[in-house]
């Protein structure tokens, strides 16, 4: 299959026939083009990551999470993600990152501004951040990453429209309505499915599901986390299934198919998750004083009552 991700102009004009006519978008993927350019791409992705910690701030109370976690966590959670993120893409993309000798080219590897993020790679890095800083914190682990996977989808629906800009992420040919219009640079043109749009789209949808309906009946911490998985791992099993710029599992395949990275760990992703959604909410109930944010009250009530005692008795 040729991957036409790589065929495609890098500022290629951008149409929406089916939908706006013959209007047609014509801004650079540079946004401030100095020294080797401020991308569009990186500013997009900030402000998606800046969206989403906004929106963890507002929320932290309902987990027990203090301002000083976050702040905390995204000290090691930045650079361990962009890591995390570039390396799963490097490592199934290994052969773009090699010269005609199969010499391995740093330069290329670590030019994140060009695109080449793979979202499950951040994702894992992240929750071993987590992981570590919660054992030595001693607060919840999945209170905070309940916290963060909600940030993690603001991020994920902002962040794609990186792609957009970069002319990158987009699926096969199609004639559907909201098809997208790009110039190949042999000077073709082809319409293909939007796949970033429709994972941000999706992406904004299980936010407003987890905000109306799963925070606000959350029994145990973690909920929020594995209906992340769940969510994300049934639509990006089907949108990964569009895309003409798959990360592909060493080769393999499976009835004659090549087997998409995104596709299998999704299917594992989905699950898992709905294995352990089954197992908390009807096999193991829990009551909600087990919250970390109710037992985190529940400690300060109880270590500020002797000192009310105290005080009554001094007014006595």
């Amino acid at each position: 299959m040729i991957n036409m991700n790589t065929a495609v102009m890098h500022d290629s004009p951008i149409a929406f026939p089916g939908l706006f006519g013959d209007w047609t978008f014509t801004a650079s993927s540079k946004a401030i083009n100095i020294g080797g350019g401020v991308y569009w791409y990186g500013i997009i992705i900030a402000l998606g990551l800046v969206l989403a910690v906004l929106f963890c701030m507002r929320q932290k109370e309902k987990y027990g999470i203090s301002e000083d976690n976050i702040f905390d966590c995204l000290l090691w959670g930045i650079p361990c993600g962009i890591i995390g993120a570039r390396l799963y893409y490097v490592i199934f993309y290994l052969d773009l990152f090699r010269d005609s000798d199969g010499k391995f080219l740093w330069g290329e590897a670590i030019a994140v501004w060009d695109g080449g993020l793979a979202i499950y790679g951040g994702v894992i890095a992240v929750l071993l951040v987590i992981f570590f800083y919660t054992r030595v914190k001693k607060i919840s682990f999945f209170a905070m990453t309940d916290l963060v996977m909600m940030g993690m989808l603001i991020g994920q629906a902002v962040g794609r429209w990186g792609n957009f800009m970069n002319r990158e992420a987009f699926g096969a040919e199609t004639d559907i309505f909201c098809r997208m219009r790009l110039l190949l640079r042999d000077g073709s043109f082809i319409e293909v499915h939007p796949t970033f749009f429709y994972e941000s789209l999706w992406n904004i949808i299980g936010l407003l599901i987890i905000v109306l309906f799963v925070q606000k009946y959350r029994e145990f911490d973690g909920e929020v986390t594995w209906f992340y998985f769940l969510w994300y791992g049934f639509g990006r099993f089907w949108i990964e299934g569009l895309r003409t710029d798959s990360l592909y599992l060493f080769g393999w395949e499976l009835f004659g198919q090549p087997i998409r990275v995104s596709q299998a760990v999704s299917v594992v992703m989905v699950l898992v998750a709905a294995f352990m959604l089954f197992y908390h909410i009807k096999l193991h109930p829990h009551k909600k004083e087990e919250l970390f944010v109710n037992v985190l009250a529940a400690r300060k009530a109880a270590e500020a009552a002797p000192a009310e005692e105290v005080k009554e008795e001094e007014e006595v």
